[in-house]
């Protein structure tokens, strides 16, 4: 099918032309959370990328188990975007307001009550290390992004009624036949926006991603993320149509080129990862991202994601850009809880120095492109 594109960089929203602020949000991937994500973020803003990362438990993906609706996921993204959008004409201003504020703070100590006492260097190097923490904390701009409320009552709630599916919830598999219907949480309502921001989605996050920037109905709303969004760049994504349910949310979007909205758009994949020699969660993965009838061990990509998926958003977005990185995986497994029991070739691997898409070498190069 031809894929569907739009007629106008705005259509069907009311928010104006904004200026494209250089910060990102992160999407973490299927089953992960926030604390996964903060180093690279992290990495990101001290390489002039004021970075955040959408505010979440690994626990929130629950309700989209089985391939259904991600409405809970693009409610959060969406949050955690406007929230960014609104404070991005300040995020300029990071390093020098908090550069102000380390000044500030040992001019006020050199001039507190003590004065006429002579200051040594031990105290005076120790209110430098006090300060240096203040600063740290000032010119992180995770903390510009509030808290939302959400529970195990809630979490159990979207389990039940969170439409399609293996189950089919709901009646059907299909986004488009979706039933109404709206997750629970309270998200704080965000200003105004100042300006259009980054989206960064790693692994499932990156195709959920392109959801949200849609201007189409999904399961009941159309979140137009496009208009508070510049570019995308997606880190191992599976961007290629596959059997299941799970791939029903990719058949989605890949009716809709994205880029014709004006969004700047590049996929990330890594190679080096053999479907026949990187461990059983690497080959059911490549079987899993790939048609009916291959069993995975005859593709290569980042350990869970084949090149040709995670590449294939080329197919419907022409214009989008794409890059392939050598000897990359596609997580951090031996620094985060489970890794060794989920994926114990991988892990080692990243044990023995092989590098993710969050190093800081790699970050270097695909991170360039905003």
């Amino acid at each position: 099918a031809t894929p569907f594109r739009s007629s106008g960089l705005n259509e069907g929203g009311t928010l104006p032309n904004l200026p494209n602020i250089r910060a990102a949000v992160i999407v973490p991937g299927f089953l992960t959370g926030k604390s996964e994500f903060e180093p690279l973020a992290a990495s990101l803003t001290s390489k002039g990328i004021p970075t955040v990362v959408v505010p979440m438990g690994n626990w929130h993906w629950l309700p989209c188990l089985g391939g259904r609706s991600m409405r809970p996921m693009l409610e959060r993204i969406d949050f955690t975007v406007r929230h960014l959008a609104a404070v991005a004409g300040n995020l300029g201003d990071f390093e020098r307001v908090s550069q102000e504020g380390l000044e500030k703070s040992l001019e006020v100590a050199l001039n507190s009550p003590e004065a006429g006492q002579v200051m040594t260097r031990k105290k005076v190097e120790l209110m430098k290390e006090d300060t240096t923490k203040i600063n740290t904390k000032q010119s992180d701009p995770q903390l510009l992004i509030p808290d939302f409320s959400y529970n195990i009552f809630d979490c159990w709630q979207d389990f039940r009624n969170n439409p399609g599916g293996v189950l089919k919830v709901g009646g059907s598999a299909e986004v488009e036949e979706y039933p109404l219907w709206v997750p629970k949480g309270s998200f704080p309502e965000a200003p105004e926006p100042m300006g259009k921001v980054a989206l960064i989605g790693h692994s499932a996050g990156g195709w959920i991603c392109r959801a949200y920037l849609s201007s189409r109905n999904y399961g009941g709303k159309k979140y137009n993320g496009h208009e508070l969004v510049h570019s995308l760049i997606t880190l191992g994504s599976p961007h290629g149509n596959a059997p299941g349910p799970a791939f029903k949310g990719v058949e989605w979007v890949n009716r809709e080129d994205l880029t014709s909205y004006g969004v700047r758009a590049l996929a990330v994949g890594g190679t080096g990862y053999k479907g026949d020699s990187s461990g059983t969660l690497t080959k059911n993965s490549y079987a899993f991202c790939c048609p009916i009838g291959t069993d995975g061990s005859q593709y290569d990509g980042d350990g869970v994601t084949p090149i040709e998926s995670a590449l294939a958003m080329k197919q419907v977005m022409p214009d989008s850009d794409e890059m392939l990185l050598d000897d990359v995986g596609h997580f951090c497994w031996s620094d985060v809880f489970g890794g060794e029991t989920l994926a114990p070739e991988l892990t080692q691997f990243h044990k023995d120095g092989r590098p993710w898409y969050g190093d800081d070498d790699i970050v270097e190069k695909w991170g360039g492109w905003l």
